[in-house]
């Protein structure tokens, strides 16, 4: 897929846009690395940390039957379809409990099928193109009947490919280089045949549509306010979908052929930050994130509860309106980055957390992968003299009070803040008094956390502050979904800054040709570094994903590469304490 799930902040910074793509360890954290667990050695229940990602582990047989399972939900989305532009992370979340999810990651991002779906698929180059064979389990089927088979892959490309677009879709990268989804020996199995070598795909099909789904017109509309169980294919259907009421609630599926899923009802809640902080401290939930020092203060002194502390495959980001009058002038976004000094926004982040990190640098892989590269570092320092002078070389002077103008118009920009959290209004606040030194007007407009979605698809600010996570560790598969221009045909919505070129297009499009993966890399890191000189996209920090939950709950993680797989979700007993905190 995209960088999925694809953008926004989630539980400590306002909400995130879902993106499935590249990940990687995280740029240096000290998020308890190494590997380790904690638990009886002839016992599966044990605290395991691995390949970044801190869960209590425990095999199926040694969960209990039966329990309710609630989450806090940042936005219960209008749009509920995943593969929608207009999807977020939250939409992820929800869909997953009610769809297939066909391949997993472990929390190092390797790559395998989940059997309940997929019992192999295999890859191998035919006369120079790549050819994905994928048996499916013969079991796979539709709430209504339908089986899982050749077409739902072939209505979920025909989707994605870009071929058509009145499809509005959130990525068609490496669909787009499909030339043909066949059936195989059977209609169980799926043929699909790639334009040339592609590296990437196993990141494709990790869910997929129902064939029902195969017009532009119900693609864009039929998931908008609504969810359709019948389309629902696993170990959970949904029960209720309250969307004004802000509530998602699912059971298990009798019509599921794998074993039973163990929960009795899995919830949603929809809630603000700090909402999630007092449900989970009243016992009204059994997660939330505490990925600051105000939320990691509220639960520490909570019984039955786990902390855990694992890497975050996020980026987080500042994007500047190129369609806004402040920022229509490239100089003046040039200038506005020179002055916001990332370091001191960082300190404020993750002041109380016990965690540091360097500065990131790329949006195409993360600090601990092989192949980054510091590219925005080696275009944009942090400089305010030299801010102002490009300002003043530009034309602008300074009014009576003190702010930049040109032509008789201010430079005031709107900077648009979502939910409650205190964190995020601090954060704000550094970043106004830095453009505030600079001459630079910056307005805080605060919005509930449940006007993201609308906003970030009007392009209704100035600036934001937003992030975009990562499902798998193909970043450079989805350089396009971050830098492609509104222009372009494969432009996925991600790029809220407007900017780019027809010419830069071409340059991405050439770079995915590129057979060689470690080429490939080379060739974006060189790109990337032309990209950050359109000054639309600014890199803020990754961050480490920390969380709270019930000390029984078994099989779910937060942060890494790790996949969620909602069959082997449960609770055990007497599951052992654990707190990163106090661990490291």
């Amino acid at each position: 897929m995209k960088k999925t799930g694809l953008i926004g902040a989630l539980a400590a910074l306002s909400l995130v846009l879902s993106a499935c793509s590249g990940g990687g360890n995280g740029n240096g954290g000290t998020a308890n690395g190494g590997s380790e667990s904690k638990g009886s050695e002839d016992s599966s229940v044990k605290i395991v940390d691995e390949g970044g990602v801190q869960y209590l582990h425990a095999d199926y047989d040694d969960l209990k039957q039966g329990g309710e399972l609630t989450f806090p939900i940042g936005e219960i989305t209008q749009q509920q379809n995943n593969f929608h532009q207009e999807m977020t992370n939250d939409t992820r979340l929800v869909w997953d409990f009610y769809n297939a999810q066909m391949v997993s990651f472990d929390g190092a991002g390797n790559f395998s099928v989940n059997p309940n779906y997929l019992t192999s698929a295999k890859a191998e180059e035919v006369d120079g193109k790549t050819v994905v064979t994928y048996d499916i389990n013969p079991d796979a089927t539709f709430n209504d009947g339908t089986p899982l088979d050749y077409k739902a892959f072939k209505t979920t490309w025909e989707a994605n490919n870009g071929s058509n677009d009145a499809y509005l879709v959130n990525s068609t990268d490496g669909y787009v280089k499909i030339t043909s989804v066949e059936p195989g020996t059977s209609d169980k199995q799926v043929v699909v045949t790639f334009d040339g070598p592609y590296a990437w795909w196993q990141g494709l099909f990790s869910t997929v549509l129902h064939p029902a789904v195969n017009t532009p017109e119900l693609f864009n509309e039929a998931y908008v306010n609504q969810v359709h169980p019948e389309w629902g294919i696993g170990p959970y259907k949904v029960e209720n979908f309250d969307i004004s009421g802000g509530q998602f609630t699912f059971v298990p599926n009798e019509k599921w052929w794998g074993k039973p899923a163990k929960l009795d009802r899995v919830i949603f809640r929809q809630m603000e930050s700090q909402a999630t902080i007092n449900a989970f401290t009243n016992r009204e939930t059994d997660y939330t994130g505490v990925s600051t020092q105000e939320n990691i203060a509220a639960v520490q002194g909570m019984s039955g509860i786990n902390i855990y502390t694992s890497m975050k495959p996020a980026n987080y980001l500042m994007t500047l309106n190129s369609d806004a009058d402040a920022f229509s002038d490239p100089i003046v976004r040039e200038a506005v980055m020179k002055s916001i000094d990332r370091k001191s926004v960082a300190e404020v982040r993750f002041q109380g957390t016990g965690y540091t990190e360097a500065l990131p640098g790329s949006f195409v892989l993360f600090g601990s992968q092989e192949g980054y590269e510091d590219n925005f570092g080696s275009e944009v320092s942090y400089d305010p003299e030299g801010a102002k002078a490009l300002l003043e070389g530009a034309g602008y002077t300074k009014n009576a009070n003190g702010i930049f103008e040109k032509d008789g118009k201010a430079l005031t920009a709107r900077y648009v803040l979502f939910g409650d959290s205190a964190l995020n209004q601090s954060i704000a606040q550094v970043i106004q008094a830095q453009l505030r030194a600079l001459g630079v007007d910056m307005q805080i407009d605060s919005r509930p956390s449940a006007e993201f979605s609308k906003v970030m698809s009007e392009k209704d600010f100035d600036m934001l502050l937003s992030g975009f996570a990562s499902s798998d560790p193909f970043g450079v598969a989805y350089f396009g979904q971050v830098y492609y221009s509104p222009n372009h045909d494969e432009y996925s919505g991600l790029n809220k800054s407007g900017t780019g070129s027809d010419e830069f297009d071409a340059k991405i499009t050439e770079m995915t040709k590129i057979a060689d993966p470690q080429e490939q890399i080379k060739r974006a890191n060189e790109l990337e570094k032309e990209a950050f000189d359109f000054y639309g996209i600014m890199p803020m920090f990754n961050g480490p994903a920390q969380a709270a939950m019930d000390q029984n709950l078994a099989n779910y993680s937060e942060g890494s590469f790790r996949t969620n797989l909602v069959e082997n979700i449960g609770y055990v007993e007497n599951g052992p304490h654990f707190n990163a905190l106090e661990n490291k």
